[in-house]
This record gives structure tokens, sequence and C-alpha cells, in this order.
């Protein structure tokens, strides 16, 4: 069941509150390798590694959900080679990440489509789902052969698949229904690689996200950065649509910080 963020965690630095959940657009593997004159699929290889300190970094300051865009329903439509290559990288990355994050209380869950995968790969992913089920630390989400309108289309089947009322229908069922029904929506996603589009990640669930796009490579994302992005997250007023007390009364906020005159 989709639920709401949950209330803020402590400061990360000077009191900036902690995002629930991050979710990473992945980009600039590619390019991190060709300005290392080495092949494209080293780049996804070495972006694989990251995630595991990314976890390292965000676990510790409290974010719950972390959330990769591993492949998309259009990457499909690169070269053979290239796509072939990313499989590799993932079946190898399940088979040997899977045992460590485990020990470290990882939740592993992938969320996407199956169908297209390979069933050594398929069962590979449903092996580490169940083995690593109950962990609690944190939830990495692999986004793996997902696409947010693939994923809308596919609740709206399994909606009308089970008969429900078109009355009864509203935000709270239909998130139900999505790949991410069992964590809070994206409270930050960020961007690496320098391009600024969502490219149809989390299309329903990114409404009310907070959006950072940086130039850095995704290999190169390192852990001062993170930081700063999450100190810069707690910065930030989230609105929801509404205003604040302090939006509504600005010159109650201005009158409380000023100093009295001797």
């Amino acid at each position: 069941m989709q639920v709401e963020s949950l209330p803020p965690n402590p400061p990360v630095d000077g009191g900036a509150n902690v995002p629930i959940h991050v979710a990473f657009i992945m980009d600039g593997n590619g390019r991190w390798a060709q300005k290392q004159n080495l092949p494209r699929i080293a780049g996804h290889e070495v972006g694989v590694q990251r995630i595991q300190g990314i976890l390292e970094t965000l676990a510790p300051l409290g974010v719950k959900f972390v959330t990769v865009y591993a492949f998309s329903t259009e990457n499909w439509a690169r070269p053979q080679d290239e796509v072939d290559g990313i499989m590799d990288v993932f079946s190898e990355a399940v088979a040997s990440h899977t045992e460590d994050l485990h020990r470290e209380n990882v939740r592993i869950v992938h969320v996407g489509r199956t169908e297209n995968l390979g069933t050594e790969l398929k069962n590979s992913v449903a092996d580490a789902e169940r083995l690593t089920a109950n962990n609690t630390r944190i939830t990495l989400n692999i986004a793996f052969d997902y696409g947010g309108r693939a994923e809308i289309l596919e609740a709206v089947r399994r909606i009308i698949k089970d008969g429900i009322n078109p009355d009864t229908i509203d935000e709270e069922l239909f998130s139900r229904y999505l790949f991410t029904a069992h964590c809070p929506n994206p409270d930050l996603i960020i961007r690496t690689g320098g391009e600024q589009r969502i490219s149809n990640f989390l299309l329903w669930q990114s409404a009310y996200s907070e959006m950072h796009y940086t130039s850095t490579l995704w290999p190169d994302l390192d852990t001062a950065e993170l930081v700063q992005l999450l100190e810069d997250f707690g910065s930030r007023r989230r609105r929801y649509g509404a205003l604040n007390a302090e939006d509504q009364f600005p010159e109650d906020e201005a009158s409380e910080t000023q100093t009295p005159q001797e």
C-alpha cells in the first residue's frame, strides 16, 4: 500500500531534515567509460559498484528507501551488444552482491517487468528478494526493465482485471497497484550526468518529489556531494500545493528574527 512520507529524521548536519526515500537516475556510465578510454560496458560495471557506496552513505543518515533506475523499457533499443553486456553486468551483480547486502540488513526489491528477463536472471532476482525480504535497515529498489508509463498501464490493466468499481478508485487504491506499493513516494530524485529530464521514471510517484540535477557522472558521485545534496533538500520548504504558516504570515517570521533595538 502506498503511504505518505514519514516524519523527518534527525538532521544530517546543522538542522537539515533527511529524506525517507531517495531515487536516482543513474546517468553517465557510458560517458564516464569513454573519458577513461574504456569500453562503455566498463562504465556500467563501475556504476553498479557505486550503488553499494551510495547505500553505505545514506543508511546511517536515516534514509530508508533508495531506488536506482538501472535499465528502462526504452533501453532495449540500444545496440544489442550493449544490452547483452548490461544484462551480464546485472546478473553478475545479483550473484556477487546479494549476500553482502543481506549481511548489511538491506532489503532488495525488483521494480519493473520480468517477462523480458532470461529465466536464470529472473530466478536470481526472485531468490535475492526472498533472501532479503525481512531485512529492515534500508530497502534497495532496483528499477530494471522499468518505465513509468508501462507501470501505469499495467496498474490500469490489473484494476480492470480485478473488477474494481470505477467509483471506488482513488489515488490510494491506484497506488496499491504500482510496482512501488511497498514504499512511500520519493522525497528527492537525483539525476546525474547533466541531463534535466525525468525520462519516464516514477511518473506517478514523483508528483511532489524534490528534483536535483548534477553534471557529475554517476560513477563519480561521491559521499561529499551526496551529503551536500541531502543538506540542500533539508533547506527546502515542501508545500504540496498549499502554504506553510511562514508563507502565509511572513511578517510574523520576520519579526521573530529581528534584533531588538537598544
